[in-house]
């Protein structure tokens, strides 16, 4: 009976401690909005954890050159840029300005803005740049400062800016080849930020490709998996009021009315992390918005059976057949 108590005094005081933890951490957050800027970045999670980004090789990305920008001073980004396929053989052992100038062969370049977590040498963002790059195009991709070996300090408004420069970076090299931005989950909202104020500076890109985006960042958090306290009073008071006093946004909603390029969003039914009604709401948003009258919006969404949940869309076989069939509408309109 005295262990049986002993046992029931022990768990009764791990409960009640969990409690107190359960109750504090909204207090926390509330007193510490940085806090939930962390929670939203998350870019302190560097997994996989023991590679060389200086190396893309390692990952198998042969014909990848890693470069360093600044867009700033005090902010240094690192920059992957994969050549097509078709360059692979000639790319071998070339250094930087022959990347560079490759850039202005007759290929496009899709501009990739990865979501949070991880660096730009993630499994399922390699695989995608492999993947695109066997279709023809050259992939730019970068880690925003604060994520990977870039220097800085995250923010929306720097994520942003880091992706104007990259864009500027690849305008000035690319020519008259189109150049697409390809957003996803966090990435998203970068890619609209940046597509709405090219629209406004008038050098819109040549077209938008979103993938698992949500509508803003407000309603991403209230509908994500690990959301255990949206039931809990005030969740919106304690967790989505210190995000938007961190100025933290990401309204794709909001940018949408103000993009004028086509747009493609691709979006998983199983999709665990960003909920697949979010993707279908922007979509309802956008081919409704004055903006997009002259091009063309499309949703494709991907079967749950399918199983590619958050990040797994790379692995369609249709994605080669959906991307030429929007692109090659989107490269038609470019050069009349």
């Amino acid at each position: 009976l005295c262990r049986r108590y002993g046992l029931w005094f022990r768990l009764r005081k791990l409960i009640l401690w969990l409690l107190g933890v359960y109750i504090a951490i909204p207090f926390l957050v509330k007193l510490c909005p940085a806090i939930q800027a962390k929670l939203v970045f998350l870019n302190f999670v560097r997994v996989p954890y023991f590679i060389d980004l200086k190396r893309p090789q390692d990952q198998g990305l042969n014909h990848t050159c890693n470069y360093y920008l600044q867009p700033e001073e005090d902010v240094t980004i690192g920059v992957w840029h994969t050549v097509p396929a078709a360059l692979w053989k000639n790319a071998r052992g070339k250094d930087q300005p022959w990347f560079e100038e490759a850039l202005g062969s007759s290929h496009p370049v899709i501009l990739y803005l990865h979501g949070n977590a991880g660096t730009r040498g993630g499994d399922h963002r390699v695989e995608l740049y492999k993947v695109l790059s066997s279709l023809g195009y050259h992939v730019v991709t970068f880690d925003y400062r604060g994520w990977g070996d870039s220097i800085g300090s995250p923010s929306e408004r720097g994520m942003t800016y880091d992706a104007l420069h990259v864009f500027d970076w690849i305008k000035a090299r690319s020519g008259d080849n189109p150049v697409y931005i390809w957003g996803h989950s966090l990435g998203t909202g970068v890619a609209t930020n940046l597509v709405r104020r090219l629209c406004e500076r008038e050098t819109p890109p040549d077209a938008l490709i979103l993938e698992s985006p949500f509508t803003n960042i407000r309603e991403e958090a209230r509908s994500h998996p690990f959301s255990i306290y949206r039931y809990f009073p005030g969740f919106d008071w304690f967790f989505l009021d210190p995000i938007t006093t961190s100025g933290i946004k990401f309204a794709n909603d909001e940018n949408v009315k103000y993009i004028s390029c086509s747009l493609l969003i691709l979006h998983a039914e199983d999709d665990p992390v960003v909920p697949f009604h979010l993707g279908k709401k922007l979509y309802n948003i956008a081919a409704t918005s004055r903006s997009f009258r002259d091009y063309k919006v499309q949703f494709v969404p991907f079967h749950t059976d399918l199983g590619y949940r958050h990040k797994y869309i790379y692995r369609s076989p249709e994605l080669p057949r959906i991307l030429r069939e929007f692109l090659g509408k989107s490269e038609h309109e470019h050069h009349h």
